[in-house]
């Protein structure tokens, strides 16, 4: 009786393999991001779901358009694509033109990411970057605002021939945010938790948006520091002004359950391309994201400031990674402004 020599099997590293893939990640968010889609469709009406349709769209005409042939069927399957689209959709004004939309989830993918070389290399959040272009491009447009009417709600303006000035319905309101800025004015408590306010499709239900985030901490889904830390820094900063001067400044509560906050902090701000790798990195990241919406909120030309705080603080995580980068052991410490010298 002879023994077989056992079977060895030689494979390149890594070795051990998690199960966190890109792909499943991708899907992770898109699940939490249900309930609140749900919620933004049943109160402003199939004209959302509309806008939410041409943005998906857009950024998966995009994928494929800009993608290498050679591995754009692949990069379609990992559903990045689809997640920009839906996370673009959801801040966006549920009047807007379809065609608007599906413009900005285009832009999102071709400028925010293939650009860049693809996904994992592009420097900025590929849904704020189509944001921007849309609010730079079309700022009338952006800026009109719906109370939210029902789901059979479809507005003119969502019909409206591309390129050309699309039909506002008269009935417009002010977001939370707004009448806070300009008119001193606030917005209930519960109106504002369980979303029946004007504003963005996905912005205004915060119960959902919160239970979303739980949900990916829990799957482990994004870094809970990023979140939890600007929206503990919006709470103080706002907390500090609001102290110093309550006619004059909005309360914590209500700079933490107003505009796209929650939404940001959980979801986009959250993007592990864009934000710092290390846990140190990932604290400064949050409180200049929280600090920098609470500066543009109370002294900016916009009532809302959680897109550029995003988009600036994403142009310094480099910045961030190579500061907090652990140094090698049996390595000198050096000094930021040593880099580049031999």
């Amino acid at each position: 009786m002879t023994i077989k020599d056992p079977k060895l099997r030689v494979l390149p590293s890594p070795i051990l393999k998690q199960q966190q893939t890109s792909p499943k990640v991708m899907r992770d968010v898109i699940y939490a991001l249900i309930p609140a889609t749900i919620a933004g469709i049943w109160l402003f009406g199939i004209g959302a779901f509309l806008v939410l349709a041409g943005a998906i769209a857009g950024a998966i005409l995009g994928e494929y358009w800009f993608s290498d042939p050679n591995v754009r069927i692949y990069r379609l399957k990992d559903a990045s694509a689809v997640l920009t689209g839906l996370l673009l959709g959801l801040t966006l004004p549920p009047a807007l033109p379809v065609w608007m939309a599906f413009l900005g989830g285009l832009f999102a993918i071709g400028i925010g990411k293939i650009i860049w070389g693809g996904l994992g290399q592009n420097n900025f959040n590929p849904a704020l970057v189509g944001r921007a272009f849309l609010l730079a491009t079309f700022p009338t447009a952006m800026t009109t605002w719906h109370a939210p009417t029902g789901l059979a709600t479809v507005y003119k303006s969502n019909l409206a021939l591309p390129f050309l000035s699309g039909k506002y319905d008269a009935i417009t309101a002010a977001t939370p945010l707004n009448l806070m800025k300009f008119q001193h004015q606030g917005t209930g408590f519960w109106d504002l938790f369980l979303g029946s306010t004007a504003g963005s499709i996905g912005e205004t239900s915060m119960v959902l948006l919160l239970l979303g985030g739980i949900y990916l901490v829990l799957q482990r889904a994004l870094d809970w520091r990023i979140p939890v830390g600007i929206l503990a820094s919006v709470a103080v900063f706002t907390g500090i002004l609001w102290l110093y001067d309550t006619a004059m400044y909005p309360d914590p509560i209500f700079a933490l359950n107003s505009g796209g906050l929650m939404l940001g902090a959980w979801y986009m701000a959250t993007d592990p391309v864009t934000s710092p790798m290390s846990p140190r990195g990932a604290w400064i990241f949050a409180v200049g994201v929280g600090l920098l919406i609470v500066l543009i909120r109370i002294f900016g030309g916009f009532p809302e400031g959680v897109m550029y705080a995003i988009l600036l603080m994403n142009a310094v995580t480099p910045l961030v990674d190579r500061v907090t980068q652990p140094r090698l052991f049996g390595t000198p410490k050096t000094s930021m402004f040593t880099w580049g010298k031999k």
